[in-house]
């Protein structure tokens, strides 16, 4: 899950906890522990992802630069 998706989580779970009435359901849906699981799922998202973004190896365009700026092999 990446930081986007994170944030429309986090996003999602404020809309439904704080804007919609918790009772628009009828007492069998509890619109507000809905969006506080979704913040906390969007929340963990971007810790997640902030903290395993260092550890992605290079990606194909990097590799490409790396090998454009060596020298010419005799």
């Amino acid at each position: 899950m990446g930081v986007g998706v994170s944030i429309f989580f986090l996003t999602l779970g404020a809309i439904l906890r704080f804007a919609i009435e918790p009772d628009v359901f009828g007492d069998s849906v509890h619109m507000d522990v809905i969006g506080l699981i979704f913040m906390i799922v969007g929340g963990a998202g971007i810790v997640l992802s902030l903290v395993l973004a260092p550890r992605r190896g290079h990606t194909s365009e990097d590799r490409l630069m790396h090998r454009e700026n060596r020298p010419p092999e005799i």
